[in-house]
């Protein structure tokens, strides 16, 4: 009998599919990109340290009823926008989309409220909304976003609406500050009465999702952004009308100290934002004129007060404050602008090398020059001297070694000075210290010589 054959091993051949493309809303920074990301991150993170503010990053996942309780079941971010799924636990997680709610579980969960108040965070992170991409809008963004908690003094809220203005200013961008009080929660209860008559004997003319506002959350509607709603919210009552004189003597205050911090401002009685969990203070930051800018998201950024979330998600009755400004939202306008991010720092010195042996001596050297602190380039997969030269002139690097077969054998290097073209002939010991005097000679940077290569 003969004896059975061993089956051949499955092979899995991968097969040549459909290129696959980006998912819809979503968006690549590019290498090209990143000199404008670097500026408005450096300048958020600079700014942030002059002012005293702590960084805080919190995961992109969090429970579902984070945001449900934090921002308001009835708004089109938990209704419509929310990126959520069960995972294998199951338990509802949800793709964060703003950074507030993370921030203030963050201050419960790690105990920042037994510390010294107030306490001053910024962030910067992707967030995430299933909406419509557009323009200025993807289903993933960046923010920076600033938060104080533990602080209510309306000088408080003066400053917070003058430190976004001043990050979005030193950014080259001219903004205007809208302002409004969504007051307290008498002031609402007030104002939500009024507006409800005003919208019931306009029904018809809604759209068809603020038919609903109007009977779940009917100052979700003053945030609509159809047209036909927009046009009939222009004559609805206004809440600075109907604050409590509690609310109105906060407000009255915050504006008087951004007069005196002369920080240009408009009233605008429509601005609610659209989160359930603003108090008081709302505030957006607009373009000072039309540049670059969309009817719809003209917006840069914006924030307010939210005195009952700390107290919403279990803590002590804490008042806070913050704001958040959309990085592509900003860059779109610096680019729109003719506004330039700083060209990027050139390389010291490039490292040129011809065959194995130099490549090796090459490769110590370039640690060497990193360990001194000497900006260094090279190409080592490169066999070319004219592929290294030109790869050199690209980078602006103003010098360039050059270390060939017979510089191996003569124990010397090239110096060559990209922008004469002038080329020397040194010994490869002294190949550092060489390097550092025209460093110092062309940038007069104070440059500590090291002890010779050997």
């Amino acid at each position: 009998m003969l004896p059975k054959k061993t089956p051949a091993p499955e092979v899995f051949i991968l097969k040549k599919g459909k290129t696959p493309n980006l998912v819809r809303g979503m968006k690549d920074i590019l290498p090209v990109d990143w000199p404008w990301w670097n500026l408005v991150m450096n300048k958020v993170v600079s700014i942030a340290s002059d002012f005293g503010f702590e960084r805080i990053e919190t995961p992109i996942l969090e429970e579902q009823n984070l945001f449900v309780r934090s921002v308001g079941k009835d708004t089109d971010i938990i209704e419509k926008e929310m990126f959520v799924f069960t995972d294998r636990g199951g338990d509802n997680i949800a793709l964060r989309p703003e950074g507030t709610a993370s921030v203030v579980r963050a201050y419960l969960e790690h105990g920042f409220m037994s510390l010294p108040q107030p306490i001053k965070l910024f962030y910067l992170g992707p967030m995430f909304r299933y909406d419509r991409p557009q323009s200025g809008r993807y289903r993933q963004f960046w923010q920076f976003g600033f938060e104080i908690i533990g602080d209510g003094h309306p000088v408080v809220d003066a400053e917070t609406v003058a430190l976004g203005a001043t990050i979005l200013q030193e950014l080259g961008l001219p903004v205007k500050v809208q302002i409004n009080s969504v007051g307290d929660a008498a002031s609402r209860i007030a104002y939500v009465k009024v507006l409800t008559e005003y919208l019931k004997s306009r029904k018809s003319q809604l759209c068809e999702d603020c038919k609903k506002r109007m009977l779940k959350n009917p100052m979700r509607v003053l945030d609509c952004k159809v047209e036909t709603c927009q046009t009939l919210v222009q004559d609805a009552p206004a809440f600075l009308d109907h604050l409590s004189e509690e609310a109105k003597e906060h407000f009255t205050k915050v504006l008087e100290h951004l007069d005196d911090m002369e920080v240009v401002y408009d009233l605008n009685p429509r601005i609610v934002r659209g989160l359930d969990y603003y108090t008081h203070t709302a505030f957006e930051y607009i373009p000072a004129d039309d540049v670059g800018t969309e009817k719809q998201q003209s917006a840069l950024g914006g924030g307010g007060r939210y005195d009952g979330l700390v107290e919403t998600f279990g803590g002590r009755p804490t008042p806070a404050i913050g704001f958040a400004c959309g990085i592509e939202r900003v860059i779109i306008q610096m680019k729109a602008r003719g506004i330039q991010p700083p060209t990027p720092p050139r390389p010291d010195v490039f490292l040129a090398q011809l065959g194995d042996a130099a490549r090796k001596k090459t490769l110590k050297l370039f640690r060497e020059f990193r360990a001194l602190g000497v900006k260094v380039a090279a190409t080592f997969s490169k066999t070319s001297i004219k592929t290294q030269l030109e790869a050199a002139n690209r980078l602006r690097a103003p010098f360039t070694l050059i270390l060939g077969q017979k510089e191996m054998v003569d124990g010397t290097v090239l110096v060559r000075d990209m922008e004469s073209g002038i080329q020397e002939v040194i010994d490869f010991s002294k190949a550092i210290p060489e390097i550092q005097k025209r460093i110092k000679k062309t940038n007069g940077d104070k440059i500590i010589l090291n002890p010779e290569v050997k």
